[in-house]
């Protein structure tokens, strides 16, 4: 077992709430419409039709895979060009994939009670410009379009093959690498900014008028809902958080302390983030993780062991909210959130190197369950680690290199 987290001696408190009103915001631009292109037609390239819970889905440069989430036996092999990316859809089925045209729906087949257990690449499509991040809560999907700035929600339930459910388009004050949320309350929360930088985050109410705004974020990006629909924002100087109503800036306890994506429980007050003190690092391994709880208004930072090390891809939580870290070093990890330790290590893979680009593939870490899902891309391989034992309980050899993984389970 990997010695404890190093915790730096320094909490910060968080600072009085900000509440910033304003008018003359955008407010929603349409509201339904199934049309840009609805239709299956789909291309299966299907080799069976197992019935499972959960398949994985995975890019390569040419196409997407999907494995049975047991056995990680191919049940698909999809054709498609380009650099794709992944988010699931939130509704155990389906899986959007970022195309050069929009946020494109893979149909992962776990519906097996309607007969339908060949995943299919549909031709539904949300037409986006640079499609970005995708966001699932409170029985809601909501899609970025970078290009535009356009935002793109909709009851998750009602994605399905064949048709386009019904759509809610609010336009941002400018196009950028944005995200958005809709909370249970119909509330849309919106990053701010430029192609030229970010600088915070809006809240629409459901009527569309502007009810709080802040602009201390910034280089705003990712975001994650903790409980009590506590909603964090990584900002390089800290975090930006909002609760009932009220923005509360968290300060970084470096002058430059990148926190770029949240790793969050909706069942846990507490926040795992990747974080980067180093402006002038090179490559993009990182050997901090901020720790936000969100009930005491706190943010940490602690170093991870020598010889930790890891990229956006490595973190998620765990079945009982732990954090689990995949590492350069080969091994897995599973984190307390409170302090950082390591809890238990296991190796899974060989050591390996930053990519050169963020988009080059790298090992990358999903948890579905007490099932982590790890891929080793120097040996065209993924496994299966049981979270309680470190099992490896399923291991594959695949037919092309991964890059970018999610999971879909009914």
């Amino acid at each position: 077992m990997k010695p404890p987290s190093l915790l730096r001696p320094f909490v910060l408190l968080a600072g009085a709430g900000l509440l910033v009103t304003a008018c003359g915001s955008a407010a929603p631009t349409s509201s339904s419409s199934p049309s840009d292109t609805t239709g299956s037609a789909p291309n299966t390239g299907a080799v069976g039709n197992t019935a499972t819970t959960a398949r994985v889905a995975l890019t390569y440069d040419g196409g997407v895979l999907v494995l049975d989430g047991t056995t990680l036996e191919v049940a698909a092999d999809l054709p498609l060009a380009g650099f794709n990316r992944l988010n699931p859809a939130g509704d155990g089925r389906h899986v959007l994939v970022s195309t050069a045209d929009g946020f494109q729906v893979l149909d992962a087949g776990t519906d097996i009670g309607s007969g339908t257990g060949n995943p299919a690449l549909t031709d539904l499509v949300f037409a986006a410009d640079t499609p970005g991040h995708v966001v699932r809560h409170a029985g809601r999907t909501v899609l970025f379009a970078d290009g535009t700035g356009e935002i793109t929600a909709f009851d998750t339930d009602a994605l399905s093959a064949d048709t386009k459910p019904e759509t809610e388009v609010i336009a941002s004050e400018a196009a950028h690498h944005g995200v958005a949320i809709e909370l249970a309350d119909g509330s849309v929360l919106s990053t701010l900014g430029t192609a030229d930088g970010r600088t915070g985050v809006r809240v629409l109410g459901p009527d569309g008028t502007e009810t709080a705004r802040s602009e201390e974020c910034p280089a705003v990006h990712g975001e994650g809902t903790a409980a009590d629909e506590v909603v964090v924002f990584g900002c390089k100087d800290g975090v930006l958080m909002y609760e009932a109503g009220a923005f509360t800036k968290l300060q970084a306890p470096d002058a430059y302390g990148r926190m770029g994506n949240a790793y969050v429980s909706e069942t846990s007050p507490l926040v795992v983030g990747d974080y980067n003190s180093d402006p002038d690092s090179e490559g993009y391994l990182l050997s901090e993780l901020a720790l936000i709880d969100t009930t005491a208004g706190t943010l940490k930072v602690v170093d991870l062991p020598a010889g930790v090390e890891y990229t956006w891809r490595d973190v998620a939580r765990g079945p009982a909210d732990e954090a689990v870290l995949l590492s350069a070093d080969g091994t897995l990890n599973t984190l307390d959130p409170t302090t950082g330790e390591i809890r238990q290590s296991w190796d899974v893979i060989d050591p390996w190197t930053s990519p050169e680009e963020w988009q080059d593939a790298h090992p990358a870490l999903t948890v579905h369950g007490n099932t982590a899902y790890v891929t080793e891309p120097a040996k065209q391989r993924i496994l299966a680690v049981d979270l309680t034992s470190g099992e490896v309980v399923a291991d594959a050899t695949l037919p092309a290199t991964p890059n970018e993984i999610a999971v879909a389970a009914a």
